[in-house]
């Protein structure tokens, strides 16, 4: 089967700031077979135009002004089933060594920690492309990297390309990054009480059936990965 990733992050820039506003780094996808983006795409205009929302619909616009829409965007995310997925990785700041594993470069930390988030789901015999939300990078190379790097170590399927879309060309990116900012806000306490984005994430996670968090890795509708990087169990 042919397969569309589509990604997004949260707190980016965490690996080299040096007033870290948060503790984990959380990088997000969005699974579904290519021969349902179309109608994945129209749905969401749909449901967008419905409730009158122009523009970008993403975390950081998420408000009580428009609930009504981003509480159906999680119900229509659910009522798609297994057809649509999410997968995201989440990197405790604190625990990455720049110096030793990452030649000091927390632009290919991040991209060795993308790399992770998409190997582990990538299935033999089937196609993949995946879109990333533009991101400038000092070395212009990261998503050819990316790319010939997943295509190694996965023998058995096609990746046919990484590439960066501009999250405004793009609904799939969008819903992408209003989940991939739910499970950031949630994995780093930042939910504030009485808030609706705090409603909004207690919404999906009754939709869920649990608190949003690590889960295990069979994990096929909304998958957490939280990596340990000092080891253990």
């Amino acid at each position: 089967m042919k397969f569309d990733i589509y990604c997004d992050e949260s707190y980016p820039d965490l690996l080299a700031s040096k007033s870290p506003p948060a503790k984990f780094l959380v990088i997000g996808s969005l699974w579904l077979p290519r021969d349902r983006r179309e109608q994945f795409k129209s749905a969401l205009h749909e449901l967008r135009d419905r409730y009158l929302v122009g523009g970008e619909f993403k975390w950081q616009k998420v408000s009580p002004s428009r609930s009504k829409f981003y509480q159906e965007l999680v119900d229509w995310f659910f009522d798609c089933g297994e057809l649509l997925r999410f997968r995201c990785v989440a990197i405790d700041h604190t625990e990455v060594n720049l110096i030793k594993y990452h030649e000091n470069d927390q632009e290919l930390g991040f991209y060795k920690f993308y790399y992770q988030l998409l190997h582990h789901w990538i299935l033999d015999f089937n196609e993949y492309s995946v879109f990333c939300d533009f991101k400038t990078n000092r070395s212009p190379d990261r998503l050819h990297v990316l790319e010939q790097c997943l295509g190694r170590a996965n023998l058995s399927s096609r990746i046919t390309n990484v590439q960066a879309l501009r999250s405004e060309e793009s609904v799939l990116i969008q819903l992408s990054d209003v989940l991939t900012g739910l499970a950031a806000a949630r994995l780093n306490n930042s939910l504030k009480p009485q808030a609706f984005k705090r409603i909004l994430a207690e919404y999906l996670e009754k939709r869920l059936g649990s608190r949003l968090g690590p889960t295990n890795r069979d994990e096929q509708k909304f998958n957490v990965f939280s990596m340990r990087l000092e080891g253990g169990w």
